[in-house]
């Protein structure tokens, strides 16, 4: 099922409040980078979080799904809370890795 540019436009509003969210297609759904660091991807209508031990935390009981072969990611059912998303991602992008000069 292909995501839809009006639910990208609503995922990327709701994360404004963490930093610079940019989205880019790839393989034919989307990448989320905040603040140059790639973090999330929008997949068959779902925001799948990178795994990280802040999101484990702060979702608890979130799924871990696959969304294309051989990924695997925190399905992050709730978006309107758009301060806990913006905290979840911030603590996200903390644990991952700089980005590759």
């Amino acid at each position: 099922m292909a995501t839809s540019a009006e639910f990208v436009r609503f995922v990327c509003g709701q994360l404004a409040g963490a930093g610079q969210i940019r989205c880019r297609r790839m393989f034919g759904e989307y990448g989320l980078w905040c603040d140059g660091k790639f973090f999330a991807t929008i997949e068959d209508g779902m925001l799948c979080l990178k795994i990280t031990q802040a999101g484990r935390r702060l979702l608890p009981e979130a799924e871990i799904v696959e969304p294309h072969e051989g990924a695997r990611f925190l399905y992050v059912a709730e978006l309107d809370d758009r301060d806990f998303l913006a905290s979840l991602v911030r603590a996200t992008c903390a644990e991952l890795p700089d980005r590759k000069k």
